[in-house]
This record gives structure tokens, C-alpha cells and sequence, in this order.
């Protein structure tokens, strides 16, 4: 393999850039997308397919305008949800189109298909992800890289992983059922899974996952610089409602109350920092959501007063926490005619959130957030073991 001299020089740039001058919230950090050196001679002469989104950055400069400038010839940009500039709704189709900027086909993963189909594949002989994840089971970007890899490993294709550290790095919670698989939750693992993207990847085709028997060819280039428990501050938000650190400690815990009457603060500039419903009566604090452009325009309890909690200040959970979501049903069964119907809403989506059922109905018989931990335990200690094989990152 050779580069061209104008390459060589470009390609010396990035190196250089990336080792003097390291992402400004990981001093001392080189994601893997940040070492050109690793993965840019494998890439050479090859139809590369990337899966990448608005995180896709090698410090500040988005990963397909790097690769165009390199002449690596980039077939096809696959997207997940949010987008390829991350600004779609939650749950918001997205279409197929060009990035108007390198005129490189962009192809939606939560479209009509949220895995690439044979066709797609066609004019590809390497595909590369790079997306930063957040360390939730439901964080969906986890499972287009599972829907990825079974494409690959179907088609014979090649995956490279540029990984990134996770941000919210514990192992905790409920551990899903197969019953509650669904987009929200592919895989039997954790609320918080503990795992980076490549440590998962590597779990999923050791496990066995991707079904019949398939093993998708794959390799990871792992961070510099980082171990697990390090903190890890995202220098750009992963998605709309994840604007800061807060918002992504707070996450896990929070995000089950979408399957309630109760507002997460989405359509607010405080998504998932806030709580609260019309419902709420008798606190200071108050939010009215409303149609926010590249957050939510259509947000639960559009455009009516809320009631509730300002967790803007609060302490991080440390992983996974049941307090807001007990506390906030006691409340409704002190004041509410039919507290289990008022409170849980979407309660089939609050069972797919949590991946299983269990949660729900012992809340609903007043268990305390002890008891109810305590019937998950055993799974969860099974799955640390399953974990411990893959993990790339040990403990300092």
C-alpha cells in the first residue's frame, strides 16, 4: 500500500493532531478514531461504508471530511437515530439522503430498515462504526451496531470499531428478559452495562448473539489513555436530550419514567435534569415543555404548567437508582383515584425500558428500591462474569 504524496502529508497532519492536541474534555485521551496510524492503512483501496453520526468527531473534525480528504473512497454513510447531524427527534423517522458536504450517499438505519439489507452491501468491503455511546441498555445506538454486525457477518463483510470511552461507566440494573426484547433493549444485559462500543462487540459475537451461529469479522481500535472508572466528560452531545454531563448520569435512572404520566424535562433546555406532571401539586419548582426545534416537538404535557423536581444539582446516582421513580409513585398513591393506571401510562413501554416486568409490579406492591434490587442480583452477577471476558479497559 502507498500513499500519494499530498495523502502523506494530510496523513501526517492528522497523526500530528491528534497526539499534540487531544480532545478538550480527555486531556491525555486518543479515542479511536484519533489514531489515523491504526486504522487508515487497512482502509486503503478499499469500498468503505461508515456508520457514524454528529459524535463521529477526531477533535472537531467530522470522520467522513477527514477520510474524503484522504481520497478514501467512502460508498456509503449509514446513520441511526437522531441523524446523521444527531438534530431528529426520539423516535423520529429518518430519511435516506447526501451529506451535502462530501455528496457521500446516506443511508437511515431507523428508516424503513433499521439493519443494512444485502443490496446496501453490495458496494462495500469494509465498514467502519464510530458512534459514542452512553453505557444504557436503551440507548439505541447499541442496537444498530448489533443489527451492523449480524449484516456483516451475514454478507462476509469486515467491521472495524473505533472505540470511545463510556461516559457512564458502571455495571447495574435489571438485566433483560428475552420476552422484553425490542429496539429499546436487543441483548441480555444491564440497565448500565459497563462496556464500551468495542467491548460490547466483542461480547456479542463471543456470546453468540447475532444468532446462527454467525461471527462477524471484526477489529477494534481501542482508546489510549483511558481505563474503566476514568471519568469521561463527551466533548459534544451524544444525542438531543443529552446536552451535558448531568443529563448522561442521570439518564439511566430517569429514562424509565417515559413509560409514566411524568415529564422528563424533554421540550425544556433541561431534558432528563428535570421531573414532573399537571399532576404535581404544592412544589416550588415548575416547567411548561413545549415544541422545541432539534429536541422535541411534540413533548409529553406539551405547552401545560409541570410540577415537580429541578435535578440540575442533584448527586450522581452512580449508576442506576429506583429512588426518583418510587418516590414519585407514592406520591400519586397518596393523592391519585387509580394510582397503577395514572402513573404508569405506557406501562408495557416501561416494562420494555426496564426489560422486564418484574419492576413494575413490585413497585406497584410498595417494595422498597432495596428489595426490588435484591431480585435482579443474581442475573446481574452472571452477567459481570460474562463481562469480565471482554473488557479491554481494566481498572487503574
Amino acid at each position: 500500500m502507498r500513499f500519494t504524496y499530498r495523502q502523506f502529508i494530510l496523513f501526517g497532519i492528522l497523526c500530528l493532531i491528534s497526539s499534540v492536541y487531544p480532545t478538550k474534555s480527555s486531556a491525555g485521551i486518543l479515542t479511536g478514531a484519533e489514531q489515523f496510524e491504526r486504522f487508515l492503512p487497512i482502509l486503503k483501496g478499499k469500498r468503505v461504508g461508515l456508520v457514524v453520526n454528529q459524535t463521529s468527531l477526531s477533535n472537531g473534525v467530522f470522520l467522513p471530511d477527514s477520510l474524503s480528504s484522504l481520497k478514501i473512497n467512502q460508498t456509503c454513510i449509514f446513520t441511526p437515530e437522531h441523524g446523521l447531524r444527531g438534530t431528529a427527534d426520539a423516535g423520529e423517522t429518518v430519511s435516506d439522503g447526501t451529506d451535502p458536504k462530501t455528496g457521500i450517499k446516506v443511508i437511515s438505519l431507523y428508516g424503513k430498515n433499521k439493519k443494512p439489507l444485502p443490496k446496501q452491501l453490495n458496494d462495500i468491503d469494509i465498514i467502519i462504526f464510530d458512534i459514542q455511546d452512553v453505557g444504557a441498555r436503551f440507548y439505541t445506538y447499541i442496537s444498530t451496531l448489533y443489527y451492523v454486525m449480524q449484516a456483516c457477518a451475514e454478507q462476509d463483510k469486515e467491521i472495524i470499531i473505533l472505540d470511545r470511552p463510556n461516559p457512564c461507566d458502571y455495571v447495574d440494573g435489571p438485566v433483560l428478559k428475552p420476552a422484553y426484547k425490542s429496539f429499546v433493549g436487543m441483548l441480555p444485559i444491564p440497565v448500565l452495562h459497563g462496556c464500551t462500543i468495542g467491548e460490547l462487540a466483542l461480547m456479542i459475537n463471543g456470546e453468540g448473539w447475532l444468532g446462527n451461529g454467525l461471527k462477524c469479522r471484526m477489529k477494534v481500535i481501542t482508546v489510549k489513555g483511558w481505563a474503566h472508572k476514568q471519568a469521561y466528560s463527551l466533548p459534544v452531545k451524544p444525542s438531543p436530550n443529552l446536552p451535558n454531563d448531568q443529563s448522561v448520569a442521570l439518564y439511566a435512572s430517569l429514562c424509565p419514567f417515559e413509560g409514566t404520566d411524568i415529564s422528563v424535562g424533554r421540550g425544556t433546555e433541561y431534558p432528563f435534569q428535570i421531573i414532573g406532571s399537571p399532576k404535581i401539586k404544592n412544589t416550588a419548582f415548575r416547567f411548561t415543555p413545549r415544541a422545541l426545534k432539534g429536541s422535541d416537538m411534540n413533548p409529553l404535557h406539551k405547552n401545560q404548567e409541570c410540577y415537580g423536581k429541578d435535578l440540575r444539582q442533584a448527586q450522581n446516582p452512580n449508576g442506576f437508582s429506583l429512588k426518583y421513580i418510587i418516590e414519585v409513585y407514592r406520591y400519586y398513591k397518596k393523592t391519585a383515584r387509580n394510582p397503577e393506571a395514572e402513573f404508569f401510562t405506557r406501562p408495557k413501554w416501561f416494562d420494555l425500558l426496564m426489560g422486564t416486568d418484574q419492576v413494575r409490579k413490585e413497585i406497584i406492591q410498595g417494595k422498597t428500591e432495596t428489595e426490588i434490587r435484591a431480585g435482579w442480583q443474581k442475573d446481574l452477577e452472571h452477567y459481570k462474569k460474562i463481562r469480565e471476558k471482554y473488557l479491554l479497559y481494566r481498572e487503574l
